[in-house]
């Protein structure tokens, strides 16, 4: 069994539509707030699949992480 090429998997991904639309949403979100590149440090919060507003962007990146990861 090979070992996973995260970094690969990761460039794939942000190739999609999905995700090209996902972005496309966010940075739109952030330039009608003012907040788009400006350096307040802040991103777009979500609850669920609804932009709620702003939270620092370490504290919105760590939340898209999994609670617990399985240690084998």
């Amino acid at each position: 069994m090979s070992a996973r090429n995260y970094k690969n998997e990761y460039e794939k991904y942000g190739k999609t539509e999905a995700a090209k639309k996902y972005r496309a949403e966010l940075n739109k979100y952030n330039r009608d707030k003012g907040t788009y590149g400006n350096g307040d440090d802040l991103d777009a919060a979500h609850s669920g699949s609804r932009i709620r507003g702003f939270i620092r962007k370490a504290l919105n990146r760590a939340n898209n992480r999994p609670k617990k990861r399985n240690s084998k």
